[in-house]
């Protein structure tokens, strides 16, 4: 190995408990993953660093963090699929798990994962920071298929489960049954209408980073079904908060990621209208990105 003492800083801004608050050990990552050090190259301010604009970089960065510090030995997927960015996505497990603190969590927490994708990445994180147990859904077989693959070699079986939603218009109907009991649910929701606002996107996030390419390459992947809904983020929240006031008494509480601020009035109208007892939002700082996570119940306290 020729690379020393090389760490991509990130923000102080992640959860205290997050592993990742103070940067990438990259020497670390590399003698644990060492494809990835194909990757590593010197950027303009002298510092070690990856192409962040590049789909295979990126992968094998994440794929490298999930080896090092979470126990997971296989995590592979098409390169078509989404790759979360695994210091985010824990971050989102930290705040659920201090929302749930009041309830004495332990390991025999159950939690519902809505659109859990080819990654399988908050079961996974889930179980391996707090040992919760995971129902986790999603309405592409392709992407349960391999999320599967992903459960069985790393022997989660007993902790993941899957279950397919066969109707793209609904979230928890034909998904939830009566016996059904989850302490919190989770949902990284589709944060675009069409393919041409996702394209937008990431020509604004490629640009944000100083890359030009001829083509437009989404750094992180994603199919249609894990981008884009009909109506956007705005019609998929509101579906999701009418149809968990259906299964209000299996779930205690339900939460959400939500990328665009002005969403969160809109929502907190509804919840109330809706019945529900308690609504929070979490704020969350990632790098440059502000993100947030609205969580509510319908339980009286």
């Amino acid at each position: 190995m020729f690379l020393k003492n090389l760490k991509i800083k990130t923000n102080t801004n992640f959860h205290p408990k997050n592993k990742h608050k103070s940067g990438y050990d990259l020497e670390a990552l590399c003698q644990v993953l060492p494809d990835l050090e194909a990757f590593v190259f010197e950027n303009k301010y002298q510092k070690k660093t990856i192409d962040f604009a590049n789909p295979v970089a990126v992968k094998l960065l994440n794929r490298a963090l999930l080896f090092t510090h979470y126990n997971i030995d296989f995590w592979d997927f098409p390169d078509k699929n989404l790759c979360p960015p695994v210091p985010g996505r824990v971050d989102y497990i930290h705040h659920i798990a201090d929302l749930l603190k009041k309830h004495n969590t332990n390991k025999n927490t159950k939690v519902l994962d809505i659109g859990t994708g080819a990654s399988c990445i908050y079961p996974l994180l889930g179980h391996a920071e707090y040992q919760w147990t995971f129902v986790a859904t999603d309405i592409d077989k392709s992407s349960l298929k391999q999320a599967q693959n992903i459960i069985d070699k790393n022997q989660l079986s007993d902790m993941i489960s899957l279950r397919f939603q066969d109707n793209k218009s609904q979230i928890l109907n034909g998904i939830l049954n009566t016996e059904d009991s989850f302490l919190v649910s989770i949902c990284n929701p589709p944060f675009y209408k069409s393919e041409a606002e996702a394209l937008e996107a990431t020509t604004k996030k490629l640009k944000a980073i100083d890359k030009k390419e001829n083509g437009i390459v989404r750094n992180f992947s994603g199919t249609h079904n894990e981008l884009w809904y009909d109506g956007g983020e705005k019609a998929f929240l509101h579906n999701y908060l009418y149809e968990s006031s259906l299964y209000k008494d299996q779930c205690v509480w339900f939460t959400t990621l939500v990328s665009k601020k002005d969403l969160v009035k809109g929502m907190y109208v509804s919840l109330k209208k809706l019945g529900a007892t308690d609504i929070k939002t979490i704020h969350m700082g990632q790098g440059n990105k502000i993100s947030r996570i609205v969580a509510w119940t319908f339980v009286e306290d």
